[in-house]
């Protein structure tokens, strides 16, 4: 089977819907939200939907391992993000996504357009995109 002419951008697959985080979210109420939600990981925006960093599952574990060091839990999600933030553009074809993952450990991009956050792309929706490409 061949690849059609033109390729789906990510617009055109990105969750829109997207689950965000404040950054003065307690950790541990923000880690109940990834875990309950069973997301690897959740976009942290500030005033005016500004995108601050992002918080992952792995990111949490160092505020479990900062508990287990401590005996204490706290912070908020702003002391354990990843910040900055890599993002992709919605106009970027699923084979360009792909070698972004590729790339990089990340298991989800959030997509950014004129400064705001207009969706996210994870590994597994690219992944289901591209196997409909060759149906």
């Amino acid at each position: 089977m061949t690849l059609p002419p033109t390729l789906p951008l990510l617009r055109d697959i990105m969750v829109r819907d997207v689950v965000t985080l404040d950054p003065d979210l307690e950790i541990l109420t923000a880690m109940d939200i990834l875990v309950t939600r069973r997301l690897s990981g959740a976009p942290v925006l500030g005033p005016g939907g500004a995108l601050l960093g992002i918080l992952t599952k792995k990111d949490c574990f160092r505020a479990a391992l900062n508990a287990s060091y401590y005996q204490q839990w706290g912070g908020a999600v702003r002391d354990y993000m990843t910040s900055p933030v890599k993002t992709l553009p919605p106009d970027m074809d699923v084979v360009e996504a792909a070698e972004a993952f590729l790339d990089s450990s990340f298991r989800r991009f959030p997509i950014v357009e004129d400064g705001a956050l207009v969706g996210q792309i994870s590994r597994a929706d690219l992944l289901a995109a591209m196997t409909r490409l060759w149906r």
